[in-house]
């Protein structure tokens, strides 16, 4: 059995690295390395249905369930996103990579970018191999496990409909967010998203038991990428000196996990 799950997981990587090295080679063409952000939900999720068609046993109801999860938050994610980045060109966080990696950063793209991320993604992909190999009845930690997830999937969408819906009333030009599910934290969308992978993982667990464990790395990785990597770090790096505003915003607001609103610090 080991050995099948290590082709069938060498076969979720030929999945990640065939459509990271398409979306590459549009790239060169449209000279636009931040479509990778494009692809990057369905890179995961295409991984876990690979996983699914692949594995010898009969799937259960778990198996079904984790690649609905996935599969509804990657083609929602790959949806908005692509709506939200259409007709913009290049998102300036990969004008600066570009920048910093003159000259030839089409070809550089192809293992500082597009290779990077699929192997990323194959990485995220871990829970499903372990929680669709699995032949346990559904169990409680399934049941949490999908009530996270689902809670994650909703929590993201919610915030990023509340973002798109702020950003398209032109009153609200220069102002910072701080609204709905944005009251609570800065960043609704990443703490939904980390979510969705925890509550993957838990199913995983539900059917492989401890047996499974290894694959924590899958939500410890998304929750690291989200907090230090691609998300609130980098987009906030350099925020509060663009929008003033923003600087009391973080104060009074959580980064991450949601939580009450802290008073206004006094100005001397």
């Amino acid at each position: 059995m080991t050995g099948s799950l290590t082709a069938v997981a060498l076969a979720g990587l030929a999945w990640t690295a065939s459509l990271a090295l398409a979306t590459w080679a549009v790239s060169l063409v449209r000279h636009d390395a931040s479509l990778v952000d494009r692809v990057w939900a369905i890179l995961i999720a295409g991984a876990g249905l690979v996983y699914l068609a692949l594995l010898p046993a009969p799937q259960t109801a778990r198996g079904l369930c984790m690649a609905l999860i996935g599969s509804a938050w990657a083609l929602r994610l790959c949806i908005y996103i692509t709506w939200r980045n259409w007709g913009h060109g290049e998102d300036r966080r990969y004008q600066a990579i570009r920048a910093r990696n003159q000259p030839n950063f089409g070809f550089k793209s192809l293992y500082l970018v597009f290779a990077l991320q699929a192997v990323l993604a194959w990485i995220v992909s871990a829970p499903f191999l372990p929680g669709m190999a699995a032949e346990r009845p559904l169990g409680l930690l399934d049941a949490l496990g999908a009530a996270l997830g689902l809670f994650g999937f909703v929590f993201e969408a919610l915030g990023d409909a509340q973002m798109a819906r702020f950003k398209a009333d032109p009153a609200n030009r220069g102002q910072v967010m701080d609204r709905g599910l944005w009251r609570y934290t800065r960043h609704p969308n990443y703490f939904g998203e980390a979510c969705v992978w925890w509550g993957i993982w838990l199913m995983a667990i539900g059917g492989a038991g401890w047996s499974g464990a290894w694959s924590i790395v899958s939500p410890l990785l998304m929750t690291w990428l989200l907090l230090k990597v691609s998300g609130v770090r980098m987009l906030e790096s350099d925020i509060g000196e663009r929008r003033p505003a923003y600087r009391d915003y973080i104060e009074r607001t959580n980064a991450f996990v949601p939580g009450p609103v802290r008073p206004a610090r006094l100005k001397p």
